[in-house]
C-alpha cells in the first residue's frame, strides 16, 4: 500500500497542471472502436514534456506508442472488471472528495478572510466585556429586550460610569466575579469571529455598540493595543503557593534557593526535575509548549517570558496566582510572514464562524447559477404534516402516497423527492430549534435544505463545469485502475510464478554473475595502536572473541569487526588493500584504521537464484510488462488515424 500511495502521489502531482483546451475534438486512434482524442494526447504530452529524462520519450512517434500502451492497459483493466472493485471505488470517491474541496468554496472570499486575519494577527488587543446572555435561536422579542438592555448599560458607560463596576453588576459571564470583565490580551482566532471583528474595529479607550455572538450580546471596551509579540518557548521551575502562610513561605524560600543554585552554575533542567512542583513539565526539564499572548492563564507569567531577550536567559524569581516561578528562555518565535501562515489560516477559517461568510457567498452564487423551482402544492402539504412534536423530538415521518413526488427541481434537470426533504426535517429535530410557529420553522429548514441540495448538485457536476477537474479525475481513475492491473498481472505474477521466474533466470544467467569475492573479517578502530595490536594478535592466530575481549573493556568499544563474504569493490571492504588469503596491511581512511583477515578467495561465477532473487524478480517484471503490451495489441484492435496524428505532430513541434 505504501508503494501505491507514493506512485499515485507522484501521478497526481503531475496532474496538478492544467492546459488550455482545444475545442476541436478529433479522433487520434480507436481501441475496439472506442475513440481517443487528440485533445487528451496533446495535453498529456505537454504536461509530461519537462518531466521525462529520456529524450527518446519526447519523440512523438515513440510517445504515441507509450500512450496507446497505457490506454490498452486501462481497457484491459475495465475488461477484467477491476473498476467494480469496492476498494477501487472507495479510493476514487475519497480522492474526488479531497479534490472537490478546492472547487466548492468561494476562493475570493477565502483569500480576503486570510488577508484580514493576517493583518489582525500583527496586533494584540487587551479588552474587557459585559455579556448579556441570549439563546442563539431566541424569539425576536427576547432578542430586542437583550439589545435594549445592552444599549442602556452602554449609555451609562458613555456618561462616565465605571466599566468594571457595571460589568460586575450586569455581566452574565460567570468569570466576571474574578476578572471584572477583563479578558486580557488576545489576537486573531482567539475569540469568536463577531467578537474579534468588533474588538479590532473599536478604537483604544472606546466601547463598542452591542455585538451579537452565539453567546448573546457583548459590550467590548478596548483597553490597549500593541504589536503582536509572536510566541516563545520557555522552561520553568515552579513552587506552589500553598494553603497557609507557612507553606507560602516555604515556596518562596525554595525558589530563592533554586535561583542561587542557578547562579552558581547548576543546570536548569536538573533543578527543574528535582524541585519544580509542576509535574506536567518537571520530567522534561520544565519545558512548556510554545505559546503566545493570552494562551496561558497567567498574564504575569506571559509578560516575564516575553521580557527575556537572549536564548538561555533566566528570570529572577517572581510570583503568579499559582506560585513562584523561574523562567528560562528556550527560543523566541517572531510573527510569521503571510505566505508562511496561509495554509494554517485557511484551515482555521474553515473551522470557525468565518466559514459562514464563505458558505453564504457560495450559496448566493449557486442560487444565481441554478434556478430552483419549488412544487408549492407539495410544499404546503409538507408544512401541514410537520407538527409541534418536532420541538420535543417526538415527531415521526408521515407516510407518502407517491414516492416519486418531487418537492423541487434544480436547473430544470434534477428532481428532488419530497421524501428527501421530509427526512431532512426529521433529522433536524436534534438541533433544538425554537422558532415558532412551526410553519416558520419549516420555511427556515427549507431554505437550508435548498442550500445543501444546490451544493450537492454543483459538486455532482464539477466535471461539466471545470474541464481541468474532469481531466484530473479521468487520469486518477485510469491511474488507480492501472496500478491494480499491474499488481494483478505483473507484480504478483513475477513473485508467485516460480517456474516462469526460474526459466527467466536460467535464460538470462549471464546477467547474474558474481565478481571476485573474499570470505573475510574486517577490523576497524579509530586508534592506530589498537589496530597495530590487532595485527599482532591475528598473526598469532588469536580469535575474534579474544581480540574483542581485550580491547572492548569497561564499557568502551575500541575495535569493531564485520564478518562475511564480500565482493571485491564492495563498500564494506576497505579501499587500497590487496585481497589475498592472509592478513592485509593496515590502511587509514578518514578517522578509521583498518586491517582485514581474508580466510578464503571465491571465484567468479553465476549467482544462485536465491542469492539474487530480488533483482531477478525486478527484471522479470520489466520483461513481462514489455511483452505484455504486444499481447494486448493482439487482444484489442487498435486503429491509428495517421493523417490526424501527422497534423498533431506539426502543431506540437511548432509550439
Amino acid at each position: 500500500m505504501k508503494l501505491k500511495q507514493v506512485l499515485l502521489g507522484l501521478f497526481i502531482a503531475a496532474n496538478a497542471v492544467s492546459f488550455a483546451q482545444d475545442n476541436k475534438k478529433e479522433v487520434l486512434f480507436t481501441i475496439n472502436d472506442k475513440p481517443y482524442y487528440t485533445e487528451e494526447f496533446a495535453r498529456v504530452y505537454k504536461k509530461n514534456l519537462d518531466l521525462v529524462k529520456d529524450d527518446s520519450q519526447k519523440d512523438l512517434n515513440h510517445y504515441l506508442n507509450l500512450f496507446i500502451g497505457y490506454k490498452l492497459k486501462v481497457e484491459k483493466a475495465n475488461k477484467l472488471g477491476l473498476q467494480n472493485n469496492t476498494n477501487y471505488q472507495n479510493e476514487l470517491k475519497s480522492y474526488r472528495t479531497q479534490l472537490s474541496k478546492n472547487y466548492v468554496t468561494d476562493t475570493k472570499v477565502t483569500k480576503e478572510l486570510i488577508d484580514e486575519a493576517y493583518k489582525r494577527s500583527l496586533k494584540e488587543i487587551k479588552a474587557s466585556h459585559i455579556l448579556f446572555t441570549l439563546d442563539e435561536n431566541a424569539e425576536p422579542a427576547d432578542t430586542l429586550k437583550a439589545y435594549h438592555k445592552a444599549m442602556d448599560v452602554r449609555k451609562k458607560i458613555v456618561n462616565g460610569e465605571n466599566f468594571e463596576t457595571l460589568a460586575a453588576q450586569y455581566s452574565q459571564d460567570p468569570s466576571v466575579k474574578d476578572n471584572k470583565g477583563d479578558l486580557g490580551w488576545f489576537s486573531v482566532f482567539r475569540m469568536v469571529y463577531a467578537f474579534e471583528s468588533a474588538a479590532y474595529k473599536t478604537k483604544k479607550g472606546d466601547v463598542s455598540m452591542p455585538v451579537r455572538t452565539r453567546f448573546g450580546y457583548h459590550l467590548i471596551k478596548v483597553n490597549d493595543v500593541r504589536d503582536n509579540r509572536g510566541q516563545v518557548t520557555v522552561a520553568h521551575i515552579m513552587t506552589l503557593n500553598g494553603q497557609n502562610p507557612t507553606e507560602a513561605a516555604t515556596a518562596k524560600s525554595t525558589i530563592e534557593d533554586v535561583y542561587k543554585k542557578l547562579k552558581q552554575g547548576e543546570g536548569f533542567e536538573s533543578l527543574a526535575q528535582q524541585f519544580s512542583q509542576d509535574k506536567s513539565t518537571s520530567g522534561k526539564g520544565g519545558q512548556l509548549q510554545r505559546f503566545g499572548s493570552g494562551e496561558l492563564s497567567s498574564e504575569e507569567f506571559e509578560d516575564m517570558a516575553f521580557s527575556l531577550k537572549e536564548k538561555g536567559e533566566i528570570s529572577m524569581p517572581f510570583q503568579s496566582q499559582f506560585g513562584w516561578h523561574i523562567i528560562k528562555l528556550i527560543e523566541k518565535h517572531p510573527v510569521k510572514q503571510l505566505e508562511e501562515t496561509e495554509a494554517e489560516f485557511d484551515s482555521k477559517i474553515r473551522k470557525d464562524d468565518r466559514s459562514k461568510l464563505i458558505n453564504a457567498s457560495m450559496n448566493e452564487m449557486l442560487r444565481k447559477k441554478y434556478p430552483v423551482k419549488r412544487n408549492d402544492k407539495v410544499y404546503k402539504t409538507i408544512v401541514t404534516q410537520v407538527t409541534d412534536k418536532f420541538y420535543t423530538q417526538s415527531w415521526e415521518l408521515p407516510g407518502v402516497k407517491d414516492p416519486s413526488e418531487k418537492i423541487m427541481t434544480i436547473n430544470n434537470d434534477k428532481d428532488i423527492k419530497s421524501t428527501r426533504f421530509l427526512t431532512y426535517i426529521f433529522n433536524q429535530q436534534k438541533s433544538n430549534y425554537t422558532i415558532k410557529p412551526i410553519s416558520k420553522l419549516v420555511d427556515k429548514l427549507y431554505a437550508k435544505f435548498v442550500e445543501e441540495e444546490l451544493v450537492n448538485y454543483y459538486n455532482d457536476n464539477l466535471e461539466k463545469e471545470f474541464p481541468e477537474f474532469s481531466n484530473v479525475m479521468d487520469e486518477y481513475r485510469d491511474g488507480l485502475l492501472l496500478f491494480d492491473l499491474m499488481e494483478k498481472e505483473i507484480w504478483t505474477k513475477a513473485k508467485t510464478d516460480t517456474l516462469g521466474l526460474k526459466a527467466f533466470y536460467e535464460k538470462n544467467i549471464a546477467n547474474y554473475q558474481w565478481k571476485d569475492r573474499v570470505e573475510a573479517n574486517v577490523f576497524s578502530s579509530t586508534k592506530s595502536d589498537v589496530i597495530k595490536k590487532t595485527e599482532k594478535y591475528l598473526k598469532k592466530k588469536k580469535s575474534i572473541d579474544f581480540i574483542k575481549e581485550n580491547f572492548n573493556t569497561k564499557g568502551s568499544v575500541d575495535i569493531m569487526v564485520k564478518s562475511g563474504i564480500f565482493e571485491v569493490g564492495d563498500a564494506a571492504l576497505p579501499k587500497h588493500q590487496n585481497f589475498n588469503v592472509g592478513i592485509t596491511d593496515i590502511s587509514h581512511e578518514g578517522n578509521y584504521y583498518f586491517i582485514t583477515q581474508i580466510t578464503k578467495k571465491l571465484d567468479k561465477g553465476p549467482k544462485k537464484l536465491e542469492d539474487t532473487k530480488g533483482k531477478v524478480i525486478n527484471d522479470y517484471q520489466q520483461y513481462l510488462e514489455a511483452n505484455w503490451v504486444d499481447e494486448l495489441k493482439k487482444e484489442f484492435t487498435v486503429k491509428i488515424n495517421q493523417d490526424v496524428f501527422n497534423n498533431v505532430k506539426n502543431q506540437l513541434q511548432t509550439k
